[in-house]
């Protein structure tokens, strides 16, 4: 290799590191933010309503005191297989405490597969279909699993986009518990 190319590789790597580097943290603030209970405040969860795959209907305005984790998903999704788990464990464990585990799946085509895959898998938790209308109401939804962690008062307090390490889930779930109910207006 010519000496002369050596200071082109060396800033290539410099900027390949630096670009590795901001992407990790792009990825890993939202689950710290969480763990952590900063971030920014996402503002109010906007309105939606749908309805489970049993049939039941769920209303956001009913959650309002509760504290709610609403997980977009896809049964195609490997993170979203990875973090179901967790979602199911926080839903047998805390559903007493005021906490709701909501699922939103967003597989094209019937829903006999996602009722199968949670059959499968034990998962018992609410799960809906999620709409185009869901995913702009929260924003967009620019990739799967994207996860919603709103407050008592319903404001949303943690969007983590890909999965959602336990730990930082059930952190950030715990001190909302511990956060005491406003009157709404």
């Amino acid at each position: 290799m010519s000496h002369d190319r050596r200071p082109v590789l060396v800033w290539a790597e410099r900027v390949f590191t630096a670009a590795l580097l901001a992407f990790v943290v792009y990825r890993l603030a939202p689950q710290l933010g969480a763990l952590a209970g900063l971030g920014p405040e996402l503002g109010r969860t906007p309105d939606f309503a749908f309805t489970t795959l049993d049939g039941t209907e769920v209303r956001s305005g009913e959650l309002e005191g509760k504290v709610v984790v609403l997980n977009f998903w896809a049964t195609w999704c490997a993170p979203c297989r990875l973090e179901m788990p967790s979602l199911q464990s926080l839903h047998e464990d805390r559903a007493g405490d005021g906490v709701v585990v909501l699922g939103l799946a967003t597989d094209v085509g019937g829903a006999q597969p996602i009722v199968d895959f949670l059959t499968e898998r034990g998962i018992t938790y609410p799960i809906g279909r999620a709409t185009n209308a869901h995913k702009r109401a929260f924003g967009g939804i620019r990739g799967i699993p994207t996860t919603f962690v709103i407050g008592r008062d319903g404001t949303v307090r943690h969007r983590v986009v890909g999965y959602f390490a336990p730990p930082a889930m059930r952190a950030a779930v715990r001190r909302l518990l511990a956060e005491e109910p406003t009157v709404g207006p």
